[in-house]
């Protein structure tokens, strides 16, 4: 397969609304929005890392740069169907995210290091040394329901929210279901706003009159702090 449009530069924030919040952003954002091109799909993520989970910690150190290697599709997909091996980068709070399209069962081989690449270029040449560098395997499943949005006057600024946030920690394979424990508290919801430069400002103001503040909220960061790192230290105590 070869590479569509999946290099991408851009400043992500992240806000963790509770469904008051939501309902009254959506009120104000509707005259400013429209459906993104994949608008609803359930978001599933396959993340990698060390056998001692070396790049979430890391990442949750907050330093200058970090990187993380996960496995997406938009729904569940079959052995033959699309996912992304994607690659982000974080470098003094822009976010620099390469990727490559895949079958299922092609990113599987290959990030096991079973297969080879599914295409050549840069991209491909990056993920390999990361996999040689780091040796991950899959450590844990996030699933949300996103409901994507772009703004009518910059489509490239993008607002995206996610519901239903879970997670697991076996079977860990796209194919195998979008199921999980639940990852947030009923009801909330993390928005998430995708944009190359500034906020506009009728976007800033709508969420300063709302209240709505920056989270430091990471998906697969709670999964481990949560439970996982949780789970493990339980385990140690019985041994």
């Amino acid at each position: 397969m070869s590479e569509t449009i999946l290099s991408f530069k851009r400043i992500e924030k992240k806000y963790l609304l509770s469904a008051a919040q939501y309902r009254e952003l959506m009120e104000g954002l509707r005259a400013h929005i429209e459906p993104d091109e994949y608008f609803q799909s359930t978001v599933c993520s396959l993340y990698y890392d060390t056998p001692d989970f070396w790049l979430i910690r890391h990442s949750l150190d907050a330093p200058v740069f970090k990187e993380k290697l996960r496995l997406r599709s938009y729904g569940v997909p079959e052995p033959t169907g699309e996912v992304f091996v994607e690659l982000k980068k974080k470098y003094r709070g822009v976010v620099y995210k390469r990727r490559v399209t895949a079958t299922a069962a092609q990113a599987a081989s290959w990030l096991s290091g079973e297969g080879i690449a599914p295409e050549e270029g840069q991209t491909a040449r990056e993920i390999e040394w990361f996999l040689r560098r780091y040796r991950p395997a899959p450590r844990a499943f996030i699933a949300c329901e996103r409901t994507a949005w772009r703004a009518l006057e910059n489509s490239e600024l993008r607002i995206t929210f996610d519901e239903n946030l879970r997670y697991r920690e076996r079977e860990l394979d796209l194919c195998a279901g979008s199921a999980g424990e639940p990852l947030t508290a009923p009801g909330e919801v993390l928005m998430e706003l995708k944009i190359p430069e500034a906020a506009p400002l009728w976007l800033a103001g709508l969420m300063s009159r709302l209240k709505i503040y920056p989270a430091s909220f990471s998906k697969y960061g709670t999964a481990y702090k949560d439970h996982i790192l949780y789970e493990m230290f339980e385990v140690t105590q019985h041994a």
